[in-house]
């Protein structure tokens, strides 16, 4: 059976020119605009992303009606993407992406025109939330409020130098160090209140939120930092209009993780423990050798498998699992990140199996067409006057952003179902349930 179709909601139009805000541009993010560029000259295809090659079922599965999403609701074209973004080094986005090493140079070379041309602006940076890494092209404040001041400025001579219509912001910067909400996240007034006087407790990631959700401008965060996910980001969000969701592009070895386990809680297996280890040796890997920073990784990562498997449900079958996981800086793999599963689960009878995966692969190519698609749907969002926290780009996290005191969905098969019925819900389809009774009456 699917559920009642209901009323079309209005999304203006995806007129104009989008310019995409990345504060962080390393591995991920030139990889992104890589690849975009590359697309649009017609040198590769737009693999792994849902909003240039997904498709979503309409209907009745006899009603054959499965459109692209792409001629389904209006999304902004590849065309009218326009690049600016943030970074502790000068380089322009080519050389950030031959210091990276992840592409190719056959990839590189036919785009280093363009992305000679991305240069980033100062960031806002601060070595004592970031311990491992430190860079010349930082910008020089007297306060916290100066340094936000610098951030929108930024943003609003982007938005009137390239004549662009509308903006989207996504984090590609660093993970910091692990933070737990405190007075000054509590609500807007005291945030503001916190960015006068320099509260040590705002970190860099959260003045970029700031800024970006002042503007009304939607702001999707790619780290497990705490970022935009507190009270007081919330409360802007909903005042302003802007779109929101994090935490931390789920990438690797989480991807593996959300992928088996539902299978796993499907057939009611048992699970005694599950081991993860991973070697990793771009400037991630290198930023999360210090504990503080992994501790924040740490957080994010913990938490999939306890959500997905329930074990207050289920404690016979999940209730003493030992989940360990472990992040090794190895310099030599670069964005080659290799990740080693250890699966101990059991069966009927009690009787133990094994699994055992080695995932390898790069990072940023797995990262970056997350960040094409959430830059896509954030603005969807934004047009259709859908503001806050945007549980249905959960699909894209290790980490998802809910109201307060809702747990986060993790479960990748549930999350698509979640992702495809917005879309649905947008236009005023029915709502797919896949109980399948019509079928059979």
């Amino acid at each position: 059976m699917t559920a009642a179709a209901g009323n079309e909601r209005t999304i203006a139009p995806a007129d104009g020119k989008l310019g995409v805000l990345l504060p962080g541009m390393g591995a991920v993010a030139t990889t992104f605009i890589a690849g975009v560029e590359s697309i649009r000259r017609g040198l590769s295809k737009p693999i792994g992303t849902m909003s240039q090659m997904g498709t979503v079922r309409l209907g009745k599965r006899t009603d054959r009606r499965s459109p692209a999403i792409s001629d389904f609701v209006p999304l902004a074209s590849l065309e009218d993407l326009v690049f600016g973004g943030w970074d502790v080094f000068p380089d322009s986005a080519y050389e950030a992406a031959k210091k990276a090493g992840v592409l190719e140079d056959r990839d590189l070379e036919p785009v280093k025109d363009f992305m000679d041309s991305v240069k980033p602006w100062p960031a806002v940076f601060d070595p004592q939330y970031v311990k491992k890494l430190n860079g010349p092209h930082v910008k020089k404040g007297k306060s916290l409020r100066d340094l936000a001041d610098q951030v929108s400025a930024d943003i609003a001579g982007f938005k009137k130098d390239n004549g662009l219509d509308r903006l989207v912001m996504v984090w590609c910067g660093s993970t910091e160090v692990y933070r737990e909400e405190t007075e000054v996240h509590s609500t807007l007034e005291k945030f503001e209140k916190g960015l006068d006087e320099s509260d040590p407790n705002i970190l860099p990631s959260m003045i970029y939120a700031y800024c970006a959700i002042k503007e009304g401008i939607p702001y999707c965060n790619g780290a497990p930092n705490l970022s935009a996910d507190f009270p007081a980001m919330v409360e802007l969000a909903r005042k302003t209009g802007a779109p929101i969701g994090g935490k931390d592009f789920k990438t690797g070895q989480t991807l593996m993780k959300t992928i088996l386990a539902p299978g796993f809680k499907a057939r009611l297996l048992g699970m005694n423990g599950w081991y993860s280890t991973n070697i990793l040796g771009n400037r991630d890997g290198e930023v999360l050798d210090d504990p503080e920073s992994f501790k924040t990784k740490e957080v994010s990562k913990l938490g999939v498998l306890e959500y997905i498997l329930q074990p207050h449900l289920y404690p016979e079958l999940y209730g003493d699992i030992s989940h360990v996981v472990r992040i090794n800086y190895y310099p030599p793999r670069g964005d080659n990140q290799e990740g080693w599963d250890n699966i101990d689960i059991f069966g009927w009878m009690g009787y133990p199996m094994q699994i055992k995966v080695d995932f390898l692969a790069r990072d940023s190519i797995l990262a970056a067409p997350i960040v094409l698609d959430l830059a896509i749907f954030s603005d969807l969002a934004k047009r259709s006057g859908m503001s806050g926290i945007q549980e249905w780009l959960s699909f894209y996290f290790k980490s998802p952003q809910t109201a307060e005191g809702l747990y986060p969905e993790h479960d990748i098969f549930i999350q698509l179902m979640k992702f495809k019925n917005t879309l649905r819900h947008l236009r005023g389809e029915e709502l797919i349930t896949h109980l399948g009774l019509e079928y059979y009456d």
